[in-house]
């Protein structure tokens, strides 16, 4: 005899199994969609305090920030930060010196991603995410807004 709570149970078990899979095979392709968002940041940032001041690089797993500050004529890094790649989340963690975040990353019906601070249990637009990401690293002298 089968109950149906226990068909239920088992039908909901199966769609989260199928939707962790999609997210974990979904997660490079994040991390790609993430560091070309970067990327556009750091361009107008260089852009106006010049090709030296910051820079963005993917590598397996992770991006790599770090910005610069000119002083007597020479580039001096002030702060980096980088965001790691955690299949356990599944998702992200931003770290940044003793700073770090976990940030969940899913995939929605419609075959796009959602961000989640997990922390603060709070959804993420792309926007929130890059200055989460960004906001520290490159004005540093600013306070956070």
């Amino acid at each position: 005899m089968s109950f149906q709570w226990l068909q239920m149970r088992i039908q909901e078990e199966q769609e989260r199994r199928e939707r962790h899979s999609t997210t974990l095979e979904r997660l490079p392709k994040a991390l790609e969609e993430l560091y070309q968002e970067l990327k556009e940041c750091l361009a107008s940032y260089t852009e106006t305090f010049g090709p030296e001041s910051a820079e963005v690089a993917l590598v397996p797993g992770r991006i790599k920030v770090s910005a610069r500050e000119e002083r007597e004529g020479r580039w001096h890094p002030i702060a980096k930060v980088e965001v790691i790649l955690v299949p356990d989340i599944p998702g992200f963690r931003v770290e940044r010196g003793e700073y770090s975040i976990a940030v969940e990353v899913g995939v929605l019906p419609s075959e796009k991603l959602f961000y989640r601070d997990r922390e603060q249990d709070k959804y993420l637009t792309m926007e929130e995410l890059t200055r989460r990401i960004l906001d520290r690293v490159l004005f540093p002298g600013l306070r956070d807004q």
